[in-house]
């Protein structure tokens, strides 16, 4: 007789959808080992207060497998409610982050990835609930290098906040039309973790954007898009990432995930050299595929190292 736990062995019932929410704290092994204690105990006390000035407190109150992470906190909740925490609650996470800094003078500065996604979880009230490929593939988004790079990319003293949802969570709720953002405030990025097995399509959302946030070289894309674009002289050429000749086909964005370990960066905005900021392409337009299409203002200049781990 095979063990009840067995896989492929006889049909069960999926145990209940959950949405799932990780955070983290950006550079949590830089601060003093004093600081740990407070900045932990401080993290769910801030989710709690902006889920509270969000208008969604039941999320807080009803939340299932809660768990400190250190650096960090994850618990699930009723998928139902995932729009509704999508938009506001994430914006309203950033002006709660916000008001904190400001108040801690710069002694603590709590900064936070966010993860969302959705998926079949145990939840009966054992101790080990809340176990499963969902809430794994929550973390490993958590610790994907768009993410990371995002934030890292953006203003201290402005973005607090950078947010990745899976697919399923995008498709769900923002491409199904049910929360207050319109797909355009999401950009499609290759999710991978470095040195894990892992790679995914997910979403980033950066509710307060900051900076040159939006390029896409920041998270490591090294052929924005193949379009040909008109030069003054009247001949033509085809926009890249940071060098103009022959492109690459357009699919490469997405396809060619050791493309994110480059350098390079993602967004909404113009194409210039992370590594010292030169190289400025502006005011430019880029349109393709999702997976390469550049949306919001242009212009900006990308600032920074690409080394952008925070661990």
């Amino acid at each position: 007789m095979s063990h009840p736990d067995q896989p492929y062995t006889h049909s069960r019932p999926l145990p209940p959808y959950r949405g799932i929410l990780a955070v983290d704290a950006k550079d949590f092994t830089g601060f003093p080992a004093v600081q740990h204690g407070p900045i932990s105990r401080a993290i769910p006390e801030l989710l709690h207060a902006a889920s509270e000035r969000a208008g969604i407190a039941e999320v807080w109150k009803d939340r299932r497998f809660p768990d400190s992470t250190g650096d960090g906190y994850v618990f699930g909740f009723d998928p139902a409610v995932m729009p509704f925490v999508v938009h506001p609650w994430l914006a309203v996470l950033q002006d709660v982050l916000t008001e904190f800094n400001t108040h801690s003078a710069g002694v603590v500065r709590i900064r936070l990835r966010a993860s969302l996604h959705i998926g079949p979880l145990p939840d009966t009230g054992d101790e080990f609930d809340g176990n499963g490929t969902p809430r794994n593939d929550t973390h490993r988004l958590l610790d994907s290098r768009p993410v990371k790079a995002v934030l890292a990319a953006s203003s201290a003293d402005v973005t607090q906040v950078a947010a990745i949802l899976s697919d399923r969570c995008y498709q769900d709720v923002v491409a199904g039309g049910y929360t207050g953002r319109h797909p355009d405030h999401f950009i499609e990025v290759p999710a991978t973790v470095e040195g894990k097995t892992f790679a995914q399509r997910a979403w980033l959302y950066v509710p307060t954007p900051s900076g040159s946030l939006y390029d896409r070289r920041v998270l490591g894309d090294q052929v924005i898009d193949d379009q040909e674009k008109p030069r003054p002289d009247g001949g033509s050429r085809r926009r890249t990432a940071g060098r103009e000749g022959a492109a690459a086909p357009r699919s490469k964005v997405w396809a060619d995930r050791s493309n994110v370990n480059n350098g390079t960066v993602y967004g909404g905005q113009s194409v210039s050299s992370i590594d010292a900021g030169r190289d400025h392409i502006g005011g430019d337009y880029v349109r393709g595929d999702k997976a390469g299409t550049v949306h919001g203002n242009q212009g900006d200049t990308v600032h920074g190292d690409k080394h952008v781990g925070d661990r």
